[in-house]
């Protein structure tokens, strides 16, 4: 700790302690939900057909916005699974369902801009731009 930094030691080693004291309600409420949750929730498509999971999510480094959700879509143990990722707005949380719906036909998302889990795209402008293009949802 430096002289300049007015938040004593002490100070921050009390708040450490709170913060793991806190009972597990604090990572969901009625509008937020912690990203551990969200990863390995179902995905439907508009009809309730499961089409997939959230696999992980995509955050802007400097925005902090969600800029993905990255669904495993197909395959079997892991063999022959795609990364679809969605631009979060295109989901909708269903909780009956206890998932998202995506919201374009499932027949366009075999046409979707997907990679394989070991190919990794560059996650740049461009990609946003034909990711969320696709989606119908403004960059």
């Amino acid at each position: 700790m430096s002289d300049t930094d007015p938040t004593p030691q002490a100070e921050l080693d009390k708040r450490r302690d709170y913060d793991r004291s806190r009972p597990l309600e604090r990572d969901e409420t009625t509008n937020l939900i912690s990203s551990d949750k969200v990863e390995g929730t179902n995905v439907y498509a508009k009809d309730g057909e499961k089409i997939g999971h959230i696999d992980h999510l995509m955050i802007g480094k400097i925005s902090g916005r969600v800029e993905y959700a990255v669904m495993s879509f197909g395959g079997f143990l892991g063999l022959g699974e795609l990364y679809h990722p969605l631009p979060w707005d295109a989901l909708d949380y269903d909780p009956e369902k206890h998932g998202y719906v995506v919201t374009i036909d499932k027949e366009k998302l075999h046409d979707a801009p997907r990679y394989k889990p070991e190919d990794l795209p560059m996650f740049d402008r461009q990609f946003g731009q034909t990711v969320y293009g696709y989606y119908g949802v403004i960059y």
